[in-house]
Formats: C-alpha cells, sequence, structure tokens
C-alpha cells in the first residue's frame, strides 16, 4: 500500500487557486500522497484563504504557497518552475453577477491563456490538468432527449449561456476559456487534460461557503420552493481525487465529465430529511 498512497514522493506539482473547493480538497490528497505542492492564491497574508491549506497534513514540509493573480501576465511563471504537473483551478464561480465581463469572463478567460502561457515556459511541465466544468458542455440548444449522446465534441454556445438568466455568465465563462485552452494545447502540443465535473457536494475545508454548497444550504436555510431542476451530483472528494488521477495514469487524455448521480432537487430535500428530521425544507 506504502507505494501507492505515496506515489507523489519527491514530485513536485502546482495547484493554481488553491484556496477554493476543489483546490483545497487537492492540496489536501496530494500532500497526503507525498508531493511538494506549489499552490498561488490571491492574497497569501489573508488566514481565511491560506489557514486551512497550513494546517493540512504535510503543508509545513511540502507546501509553498504564492501570490499570483489571474489578470497578471507572467504571474505564474515562477510558480510552474520544477513542477511536473500543474492543476489549474482557479477560475471564479459567481451564479449571479453585477459586472459579468470583469468579473468572471476576463479572469476565467484571461486567466487560464494566462497559467498556460507560464505552462508553456516551463520545461519541467509534463502534464497540465484543467478543471472546467459540464458548464462548458451541455448548454448549446441540441435536443436532450434519452436518445440523444452527449459526448466530448460537445460545447456548450456562450451566446446561448449569456441568455439564461442565473448562472449563465458562469456557464458562458467556463465555455469560453475550455475552448481557448483547447485551442492553446493544441498549438503548442501541450498534454492538457480537462475535469468537467456537474454540481459539487460534500465537506468543506475552506472557512468560506461556495456557490454549488450555497444551494444547498439555501434549502436548509428557510427556502419556501424547491428549484424544480434535475442536476448530476458529485462529492468534492471524488472530483480532487480525478484529477490526481488524471494526471498520474499515463493514458488519460481529452475531457472526463464527472457525475456520481443524477437527482431531481426534491431527491436533495427527501435525502436531507432523512439524515435532519428536525429541518423545515421547502416542499413545494
Amino acid at each position: 500500500m506504502e507505494s501507492e498512497t505515496m506515489s507523489g514522493t519527491g514530485k513536485t506539482v502546482c495547484v493554481t487557486g488553491a484556496s477554493g473547493y476543489i483546490a483545497s480538497w487537492l492540496v489536501k490528497l496530494l500532500l497526503a500522497k507525498g508531493y511538494t505542492v506549489k499552490a498561488s492564491v490571491r492574497d497569501p497574508n489573508d488566514p481565511k484563504k491560506t489557514a486551512h491549506l497550513l494546517a493540512l497534513d504535510g503543508a509545513k514540509e511540502r507546501l509553498h504557497l504564492f501570490k499570483a493573480s489571474l489578470l497578471e501576465e507572467g504571474s505564474f511563471d515562477s510558480l510552474m518552475d520544477g513542477c511536473e504537473g500543474v492543476f489549474h483551478t482557479a477560475s471564479p464561480v459567481n451564479f449571479v453577477d453585477k459586472n459579468p465581463q470583469a468579473e468572471l469572463i476576463d479572469p476565467a478567460l484571461k486567466g487560464t491563456l494566462n497559467v498556460l502561457g507560464s505552462c508553456a515556459k516551463a520545461p519541467s511541465v509534463k502534464r497540465v490538468v484543467v478543471t472546467s466544468s459540464v458548464a462548458a458542455v451541455a448548454y448549446n440548444r441540441k435536443p436532450r432527449t434519452p436518445d440523444v449522446v452527449v459526448d466530448e465534441t460537445w460545447f456548450s454556445d456562450p451566446k446561448f449561456c449569456k441568455e439564461i438568466e442565473i448562472m449563465g455568465w458562469y456557464l458562458a465563462s467556463k465555455t469560453l476559456a475550455e475552448e481557448a485552452a483547447w485551442k492553446f494545447a493544441k498549438e503548442k502540443g501541450m498534454d492538457m487534460i480537462t475535469i468537467n465535473p456537474f454540481m459539487v457536494i460534500g465537506p468543506l475545508l475552506q472557512p468560506t461557503l461556495n456557490e454549488s454548497t450555497g444551494l444547498i444550504l439555501k434549502l436548509i436555510n428557510g427556502a419556501q420552493v424547491l428549484p424544480n431542476e434535475t442536476f448530476g451530483w458529485v462529492n468534492v472528494k471524488d472530483v480532487a481525487n480525478a484529477h490526481i488521477q488524471a494526471f498520474e495514469i499515463p493514458s488519460s487524455n481529452g475531457r472526463y465529465v464527472l457525475a456520481e448521480r443524477v437527482a431531481h432537487y426534491s431527491e436533495i430535500v427527501k435525502t436531507l430529511h432523512e439524515l435532519y428530521p428536525t429541518l423545515h425544507l421547502p416542499e413545494k
């Protein structure tokens, strides 16, 4: 078992946006496998962003925090130096935004190209794993009847995304960023993989609430009605683990959709009822 759990010993990898929900779990699991992790955060002096990372097992010895900004060209260069693998998870997740171009599209799109540009300059980097989303796959006006097979050629249509009232600009930001990433990777001959999870839920390591967990909290905190929506759902630990497998397994390639199950919101409410019978949950 030892070799299985410590397969990262002696290897250095990089995680961007390390204080985020998925990224925090990714850092935790990478440290547990023996990797040295160079992690970027916007403000290394903000304990809200870093305390939970510095407290992880192995962090004292093998976690190095760097300040980097998605919109600052070259700010990731020193981060990539000596890294074999790069996990690019930094991208804003806001479902409702006042200035979506500046707060969502620019950091997602320019930020991804910025990070990949730094990867391309670093001879040590063998593979890049980019955190994308089903947001970049499924929103394109194509019918999704039971006979339709969604495959890795599918991309969302950013124009159509922007028309969707809630989450629309977020969907567009993930689509534009992933499309640009593939174009760049092909031009540079870069070994890149994308991970496209559905709605990510599960325990939080970071002290701040993230958007997907917030959807569950809304149900608990007195929502009067539940959304008439069906989503795919996946546990955050499985998502972090999938990133590591994408890096470690030589034959990994292309895009990977992650969903543990598909469930209507009413099923989520039913599960919450069973776990916490005293909660007042919406029924309509």
